[in-house]
């Protein structure tokens, strides 16, 4: 599955540090009691409590001296802090993270909804909602798909170092270590980072078409000039040294276009059992309208287009919309729209006047800064939407907002009018070996006017764990 012909070169040379263009806006009068509770004793924490050498690192200020710990070590701590654990225990460690988060959802949301309020009963690990086992990466070393590394000053004084940075702009400790030795990286992508990069777009053209980089394969390089960490194509233009101006990927039997700007999952292997597990979620079928919302390069909204009456996708990069178009294009699926844009301004004008009474299915699988308020308004008051599957790769942070505004009883003041949302079931799927990130899937659901689809959800939840039953971990989770 690790096919060379993902590593982007996306080689940045910095003289100094850039500020993210993260949208700040959130959803007016959220209490923080619930946020505050989910970042106390959070999973970092916890990694740095059982592994002092990690927490000696988060906490003192090294200045860029080397100490007794190896800067292989210290780099490792950083991007793949769980590399000490066997990956059983990795697993472990993240079911009881996801599953500390949900409690406190539930939780808050209890104390919401009041004494008085109807709440279903425990379904598993103490939970109201049904918690899968997670659902382990079918690989665990060099499963990344795309490596970006920093040329940069390093610990010998080297200025032509490549690899991953440590320290930090603020504090003038900024060293740059090479990362051949992470277990995250492939091992071409490795080979390719100890050898020497000029700054001259020439010289790094002929390295990977004629020199050691040839290695690699690539179907196609781009160099972006920038001053920033990360930034898209319209802030600094990616330029096309060499090769095919954009490079596939063969996903759940689907050619997918893949452009530098748009997202792609890291994980190959590991992102088609997180597609596959957000279709069986999702229950869509030839009777219902499919939202992907934040939908990327298309792929969950194209892989269930054949189950679905419609799609519409809704993305805010361009490229990664023009990627789903011609991914739909060229495997001949005629029900996508694609819509470029924001979704909080393109969601409500695509709900406000429904042409036909078909439900609507919603999926979301927005960055870690989780969704606009007014695109959880828009879906909360959206009466055809009965059934949501949320995707986060951090769901205890600015997405647990999301959360409660989804489950929350009524308020007109936040303009939250529609039935609330109830969290049913949830399943962890590891993407991320050796980190503390995991993709958590959320399946909420609503039955207006009582009807009874609780029932249902826990019949089909059951059946589901019997068909994955070989993904789950041999051991239980909580021993």
């Amino acid at each position: 599955m690790h096919n060379p012909r993902l590593f982007l070169a996306g080689v940045g040379f910095f003289s100094k540090s850039g500020l993210l263009p993260w949208d700040s806006a959130r959803p007016p009068d959220l209490p923080q009691s619930l946020l505050g509770r989910a970042y106390k004793g959070s999973f970092t924490n916890k990694i740095a409590k059982q592994h002092p050498s990690r927490q000696k690192y988060q906490k003192k200020q090294w200045h860029g001296r080397p100490r007794d710990d190896s800067w292989q070590e210290r780099l490792a701590d950083v991007v793949t802090p769980l590399w000490r654990l066997s990956y059983e225990e990795q697993l472990k460690m993240k079911f009881e993270a996801q599953k500390k988060i949900l409690q406190s959802l539930e939780s808050y949301l209890h104390m919401l909804r009041g004494v008085s309020g109807t709440v279903a009963a425990p379904q598993s690990e103490g939970l109201h909602c049904l918690l899968h086992p997670i659902i382990p990466s079918p690989t665990t070393t060099g499963y990344r798909n795309k490596s970006t590394f920093a040329v940069n000053r390093g610990p010998d004084g080297n200025p032509k170092t490549v690899g991953y940075y440590l320290g930090s702009w603020r504090d003038g400790n900024v060293v740059c270590v090479p990362c051949n030795h992470l277990k995250n990286i492939p091992e071409k992508h490795s080979q390719v980072a100890q050898e020497e990069l000029c700054v001259q777009k020439v010289t790094l053209k002929d390295f990977f078409t004629k020199g050691p980089g040839t290695v690699c394969g690539l179907t196609s390089l781009y160099f972006q000039e920038s001053t920033m960490t990360r930034c898209r194509h319209q802030q600094a233009p990616y330029q096309l040294l060499f090769g095919e101006p954009h490079i596939f990927e063969d996903l759940l039997g689907l050619k997918i276009r893949i452009s530098p700007d748009a997202f792609f999952q890291i994980n190959t292997a590991g992102a088609e059992m997180l597609y596959r597990t957000i279709g069986e979620l999702s229950r869509v079928n030839p009777e219902s309208t499919l939202l992907d919302i934040c939908c990327g390069t298309g792929v969950i909204g194209l892989s269930l287009a054949q189950r679905a009456s419609q799609v519409h996708g809704i993305e805010l990069v361009e490229q990664a919309v023009e990627d789903a178009r011609w991914t739909a294009a060229f495997n001949g699926v005629t029900n996508c729209e694609f819509h470029a844009g924001r979704a909080e301004t393109i969601l409500p004008q695509l709900l406000k006047s429904p042409k036909d009474e078909k439900l609507t299915v919603a999926v979301a699988n927005p960055a870690r800064a989780g969704l606009h308020y007014r695109v959880v308004q828009a879906i909360r008051n959206c009466r055809a939407i009965r059934t949501l599957v949320f995707v986060s790769c951090k769901p205890q942070g600015e997405s647990m907002r999301n959360f409660i505004e989804l489950c929350c009883p009524p308020n007109s003041a936040k303009k939250l009018l529609g039935d609330p949302f109830v969290l049913r079931e949830a399943v962890p799927v590891d993407l991320f070996p050796h980190t503390p990130h995991c993709e958590l899937v959320l399946l909420f659901t609503r039955d207006l006017h009582g009807r009874g689809g609780g029932n249902i959800v826990r019949a089909r939840g059951s059946k589901w764990l019997q068909r994955n039953k070989l993904s789950q971990p041999e051991e239980n989770p909580e021993s």
